[in-house]
């Protein structure tokens, strides 16, 4: 798959594509019945596929104190969009040039000149250009003025409403990862490279591998059974996220990962954390022997589920 960085990279060979356009955050269901569409249609055409996406997503750009916070980072959507056979990705960064221009605009820009698009899979109810001026309807005459066909994506429901990032986000929140697995068709998993920390819960005992989020916030907080992958293998663990009450922080989102029987150095490697049940929420406890006892029944909580239950 091909990552193009901003219409000024562009070359003249990604011109001819079946497109999509959106933020894809968590690459749900529904995108994947996006994506299949999208791919349909670039083999009937004998085109290659492409998704525009935008960093930073734009209600991170208009409202980064209130935006919610990302079920994927660009990296996640990179590989999700490879494993469902996306071509070519032109990621736009939005900054106030890409805000200010017009729906007719960024038609001409990105869609005739820059792609040459042939044909474009979009939901109904997007909207685009400055102050939301372009809609389906816009397209359809765009479109059929420039030589390309637009069609609406399908709606994909779970339980009988549509599946979309806010649910997703809000069955995280909740705790219910089997909804959220069903939304996603996917467990949900956080990927990021082990690196150092404070290692204060080595010295209570019990140490963990500090996972990099690379986000200011994650989209849920508390103490959960998970199931890790390093260096090809799994591994049963628990895993704290959140800011850490209890213990002098910067204010942003940490993931530490504690695995059941393991002996290593994870220090630089890579590891997939993915979630399968909460525990507690996360609380600021009164002394270290106070959360020392919390980290020794969390952790046996989880010997007692993953003993039970194997794997999945």
């Amino acid at each position: 798959m091909q990552l193009v960085r901003g219409l000024h990279n562009l070359r003249p060979q990604h011109r001819g594509c079946v497109a999509t356009i959106g933020n894809f955050d968590g690459v749900h269901r529904g995108h994947q019945a996006i994506l299949m569409r999208l791919r349909e249609r670039a083999a009937e055409l004998s085109l290659p596929s492409c998704v525009v996406i935008f960093e930073p997503q734009p209600r991170e750009f208009f409202t980064p104190d209130t935006a919610p916070p990302r079920l994927a980072r660009l990296r996640d959507k990179l590989e999700l969009f490879a494993a469902e056979g996306v071509d070519r990705v032109l990621c736009l960064a939005f900054n106030p040039r890409l805000r200010e221009l017009s729906a007719e605009a960024f038609v001409r820009q990105v869609l005739i000149d820059g792609l040459g698009v042939r044909h474009l899979e979009v939901g109904d109810d997007f909207r685009f250009g400055c102050d939301r001026a372009g809609d389906f309807a816009f397209l359809q005459r765009a479109g059929a003025a420039a030589g390309f066909t637009v069609e609406a994506a399908t709606t994909i429901e779970v339980d009988g409403r549509r599946v979309s990032s806010t649910r997703v986000r809000e069955a995280l929140a909740d705790g219910d990862f089997p909804q959220a697995q069903r939304l996603l068709g996917r467990h949900y998993v956080i990927d990021g490279r082990v690196l150092h920390g404070q290692k204060l819960a080595r010295q209570l005992g019990w140490p963990t591998a500090n996972v990099q989020l690379k986000r200011v916030r994650a989209p849920f907080s508390g103490v959960y059974l998970v199931s890790a992958y390093v260096d090809g293998r799994k591994w049963p663990g628990v895993a704290n996220i959140g800011t850490r009450p209890s213990v002098d922080g910067d204010g942003r989102a940490h993931l530490e990962v504690h695995l059941l029987n393991f002996a290593g150095d994870l220090y630089g490697k890579r590891m997939r954390v993915a979630f399968h049940h909460k525990l507690r929420n996360e609380r600021r406890f009164a002394s270290l022997d106070e959360l020392k006892a919390a980290i020794a029944a969390d952790v046996a909580a989880a010997q007692v589920y993953w003993l039970g239950a194997p794997l999945q």
